[in-house]
């Protein structure tokens, strides 16, 4: 589940490898603003979909995502971790349709759902 924290930060927090993390440079971005937003929140999502153009930051998101799936986002700051379970826990209250689609277009196979599950709920995640 901790692999969907990282779809969450992804859809806010885009992050290039640099020196072995994944670069704070978006960290300051206002979560809840992007989340409240149909559009900012959207754009973010089709993106990620392949169903709409993507920003600069939302194309390097979508590039880094498998690798931060695969490796319990070993590279993230703990900042970007702490986004990501806000991001995830907003997801599913409050757009769970398009948390599932997320989750089946990035973990088909329940591969990370099964893997990170019991961090999640130690993170607060409500699966």
């Amino acid at each position: 589940m901790k692999s969907f924290i990282v779809i969450s930060l992804a859809l806010i927090v885009v992050v290039t490898a640099q020196n072995n993390r994944y670069t704070s440079k978006y960290d300051g971005i206002d979560i809840d603003e992007i989340l409240k937003s149909n559009r900012l929140f959207n754009n973010y999502y089709k993106c990620l979909l392949d169903q709409g153009r993507c920003t600069p930051d939302a194309n390097e998101l979508k590039r880094i995502l498998p690798e931060a799936l695969q490796t319990n986002c070993e590279k993230c700051t703990e900042k970007q971790r702490k986004g990501a379970v806000h991001v995830i826990n907003y997801l599913i209250e409050n757009r769970s349709s398009q948390w599932k689609v997320l989750q089946q277009r990035y973990d088909p196979g329940n591969v990370y759902i099964t893997k990170y599950q019991k961090e999640a709920r130690a993170s607060g995640i409500k699966i």
